[in-house]
C-alpha cells in the first residue's frame, strides 16, 4: 500500500525529508521510493545530532530525490545520503541545481568540521565524490 512518511521537518522546521512509497504490496518493496527534499537538521543540538543517524529506509532503496529548492535544510544531507549508498537520480530545476553546486560543498565543509569535532576522519571529497548532480 502506498504511503507518505515524514523523515524530517516534523515537529521542527529543519531537516526536510519526506518519503513517498508507491508500493502496492505489504512489505513496500515493489514500488518506487522517492524522497522529497534531503535536508540537514540545523539549530538546536538535539536536531543537529539527527544528521548523524541513518535513514529509516536504506539509502540504496531510495530511487530518486526531488529537490524543492537549494537551502541547506532541504538539500544539505545529500552528501550523507550518497555516503549511505544512494545511487538514484536527483531532480530539480536548473536554478536549484546551480545553487546546489555551491551549497553542497558548503554542506560538506560543515559536516567535515562536525566530523572532526567528533573525532571522525571524513573529508569533503568523501562526502561529495559521488553526488549525482546533473
Amino acid at each position: 500500500m502506498a504511503y507518505f512518511q515524514f523523515l524530517g521537518a516534523a515537529g521542527t522546521v529543519t531537516g526536510s525529508k519526506h518519503l513517498i512509497n508507491t508500493a502496492d504490496d505489504s512489505d513496500g518493496r515493489r514500488g518506487l521510493q522517492v524522497l522529497i527534499d534531503c535536508g540537514m537538521f540545523q539549530g538546536q543540538k538535539e536536531w543537529r545530532l539527527r544528521n548523524w543517524q541513518e535513514t529509516p529506509v536504506p539509502a540504496r532503496a531510495i530511487n530518486a530525490v526531488i529537490l524543492t529548492h537549494a537551502h541547506l535544510d532541504h538539500c544539505g544531507w545529500i552528501p550523507r545520503l550518497v555516503k549511505e549508498g544512494f545511487a538514484g537520480s536527483i531532480y530539480a530545476t536548473p536554478a536549484t541545481l546551480d545553487l546546489c553546486s555551491v551549497v553542497l560543498p558548503d554542506s560538506g565543509s560543515l559536516q567535515e568540521a562536525i566530523s572532526s569535532q567528533l573525532g571522525w576522519n571524513v573529508t569533503i571529497a568523501q562526502w561529495l565524490e559521488k553526488v549525482p548532480l546533473g
